[in-house]
């Protein structure tokens, strides 16, 4: 199964560190939060791995590489005229991902989620991986029943950033600029998004504050 890390957002939470640095490159230990993920991938198994790329692509590019080094085979789905938020970025690397389910993670969260454990059921279109709510997110994003996500009012967890999606949820959207939840809303209308709960270690490292969060998990 290929993967594709999004990594295309200016992260204007971190300030004036991401005014000439991009978020994935902000260090988190002795590596960056990209490496982090992309070390996580190599570990269950994804070795062909797509990055979405816009804001200082060039130094992303430039700093990661082809894959070579970390053992897995990168390739770039560049964004050139902007970010295209997390469901146009999908959409526009479709080309490189092929007509399989894939795996889908932020470039900017902290986990030892077991990925290569999350499966996609035939019957589905995809997997989403969610975990309980963190302080930042009380009110969760996703209401979630019998391992389904699903719509009303029962208690809602987090999305942790990471899912395993069949391509086919993008057949009736165009090009362009939006999120993956305009995306995920009519399959989970449809009963056709599975919950695969996480317990281990998860961190959103979206700003300075939840950086500072990340880096006590890793003493």
């Amino acid at each position: 199964m290929k993967a594709i890390i999004l990594a295309a957002g200016k992260g204007e939470r971190f300030g004036s560190i991401t005014k000439t640095l991009p978020k994935p490159l902000i260090q988190l230990g002795n590596i960056t939060l990209i490496e982090h993920n992309i070390l996580l991938l190599k570990k269950h198994g994804f070795l062909e791995l797509i990055i979405n790329v816009s804001y200082l692509s060039a130094m992303i590019i430039d700093f990661i590489g082809n894959g070579e080094k970390y053992g897995v085979n990168i390739t770039y789905s560049v964004e050139s005229a902007g970010p295209l938020e997390t469901g146009g970025g999908i959409h526009n690397a479709l080309s490189f991902l092929g007509g399989n389910p894939f795996l889908v993670i932020n470039s900017d969260i902290y986990t030892d989620c077991k990925l290569s454990n999350i499966k996609i059921d035939q019957n589905d279109h995809g997997v989403l991986v969610m975990v309980e709510n963190p302080t930042h997110n009380l009110n969760g994003d996703f209401s979630c029943s019998n391992g389904r996500i699903i719509t009303g009012d029962t208690k809602k967890l987090t999305y942790s950033g990471i899912s395993v999606l069949d391509p086919i949820i993008f057949k009736n959207f165009k090009p362009g600029k939006y999120k993956l939840i305009d995306v995920l809303e009519k399959e989970v209308n449809n009963n056709k998004i599975s919950a695969f709960m996480h317990d281990g270690i998860w961190c959103d490292v979206g700003d300075i504050k939840k950086l500072e969060n990340a880096k006590k998990l890793l003493s």
